[in-house]
């Protein structure tokens, strides 16, 4: 037991105290002593107690009780509107199914309570009055940066094949590195995943890939990932033979991924899953599409599309919601397309897929520019520049870049051009904007309507 102040929120502190006050031992515990030692933000407050559910329920009979997992041990106890899961100490049965224990036994003992969780940084106890409870030296491993199993790694990874990818995803959210023991087994071991949810691997996945250190994850563990993505295989060690390019497509994917992360800053480009994922994803299409020229170059036309349909139909195996797939597939289908530098192409680009997804857009290509070879890579990243600057430019003046913009309306065109509603009033909105983003035309009522009424009376060719 080491000393040490945690600062417990009140609602999660009534509930130790209460419980303590009623002759039961109760603990924070988990992550939310793992977060607070690392000073990281803290989401939810467990607490593990000697208390029964039976027990738990009547010390807190006059309080809001969810029963979360009674089978588990496990209630939800509602103090001043927030709910905090409370779980007896216990004892895990066997696995059958590689995720819950087929029964629990309970127990008075802390620490046989804390030995049945994952990993040594998770196997952490807290209260004000004893301090730390850290019987697997987890405070040792956060000192060190290491992320070890509680016990043998084989067993924990086999009652719980997630926790292979947990032990991923810890290492990547807090740059720490796996015990080599861990490590080991993990590599023999991953093939278990197998047998876990698709939803549950893609919550794993999605927390790697938005992590600070998902390029690392990606050099370490790419077997792991080509399990449940196995498409990436054919990306490991395939040459680009072209001059643009330094590294086969995987490293250059994880170059590509690794620019993405460090181009991120909290308050002002802040890391994003859709841009991560687009850029983890934007050239797994290159060995379907590739042609060997004459001279030895390699070339890979069209691999924006292919890529693309491989990743619709990646994140649609992975069971990704619809808005996150379709926003990932449409940057990838775009990552490759010609940028220019002018205010019609920036409000071109701004009509066609929006703000939010054209600042991903341009992460997405100035990562994919980062990770290929120096020709003219600097003016090429001006590039990007120079149009982030002119984006911010039309956005500050309110320029027109869409329906919504246009200083007409609907209306407007069935009464200047005299048509009936349907698609031909589309179509004249569709050109006016296109003329005005184009520059052809001012986005001034007056003056659109002197357009319309010149194209219908045919004083005005188009």
């Amino acid at each position: 037991m080491k000393k040490l102040k945690i600062k417990i929120p009140s609602g999660a502190n009534e509930i130790i105290h209460t419980l303590q006050s009623n002759g039961y031992e109760a603990f924070l515990c988990g992550g939310a002593v793992r977060d607070s030692i690392l000073g990281r933000p803290i989401h939810d407050y467990d607490i593990t107690t000697s208390a029964t559910p039976d027990e738990m329920m009547e010390v807190f009979k006059d309080k809001r009780i969810i029963e979360t997992g009674l089978q588990h041990g496990t209630i939800t106890i509602v103090i001043n509107g927030e709910g905090y899961e409370c779980t007896t100490y216990r004892i895990d049965g066997n696995y059958s199914d590689s995720r819950r224990p087929d029964s629990v036994a309970f127990t008075r003992s802390l620490e046989e309570d804390l030995k049945r969780r994952d990993f040594t940084i998770n196997a952490m106890a807290y209260n004000d009055e004893v301090g730390l409870v850290d019987p697997f030296n987890g405070m040792e491993d956060i000192k060190y940066h290491k992320i070890q199993c509680v016990g043998k790694p084989e067993d924990r990874f086999a009652e719980d094949a997630l926790r292979i990818l947990r032990a991923i995803r810890f290492a990547s959210q807090l740059s720490f590195v796996l015990e080599p023991n861990t490590d080991y087994v993990l590599h023999k071991m991953y093939q278990n995943l197998e047998n876990i949810s698709v939803e549950r691997i893609n919550s794993e996945f999605c927390k790697i890939a938005i992590s600070s250190d998902f390029c690392v994850q990606m050099v370490l563990y790419g077997d792991v990932l080509s399990l449940f993505i196995p498409e990436i295989k054919d990306m490991f060690d395939f040459p680009q033979n072209n001059p643009y390019h330094i590294y086969d497509v995987w490293n250059h994917t994880v170059h590509a991924v690794q620019a993405y992360e460090c181009d991120c800053e909290e308050d002002l480009n802040p890391r994003d899953l859709i841009t991560s994922l687009a850029v983890f994803f934007h050239d797994i299409g290159k060995l379907h599409c590739y042609q060997d020229g004459e001279d030895g170059i390699r070339h890979f036309k069209g691999h924006g599309r292919v890529s693309a349909d491989m990743t619709d139909k990646i994140m649609k195996r992975l069971r990704f919601d619809n808005d996150t797939r379709e926003k990932v597939v449409e940057l990838v289908y775009y990552h490759d397309a010609t940028f220019e530098v002018g205010k019609k192409y920036v409000k071109r680009w701004l009509n066609k897929i929006g703000e939010e997804q054209f600042r991903r857009l341009l992460n997405v290509r100035r990562a994919d520019i980062k990770a290929q070879a120096d020709i003219n890579q600097e003016i090429r990243l001006q590039k990007i520049d120079n149009i982030e600057y002119i984006l911010e430019e039309v956005l500050q003046d309110d320029e027109c870049f869409s329906l919504k913009d246009l200083a007409v309306n609907g209306k407007d065109v069935m009464d200047t051009m005299l048509i009936k509603s349907g698609k031909e009033v589309g179509y004249w909105l569709n050109e006016i904007l296109t003329r005005v983003i184009d520059g052809r035309l001012k986005n001034d009522r007056e003056d659109l309507i002197y357009w319309m009424t010149g194209i219908t009376d045919g004083l005005i060719e188009y």
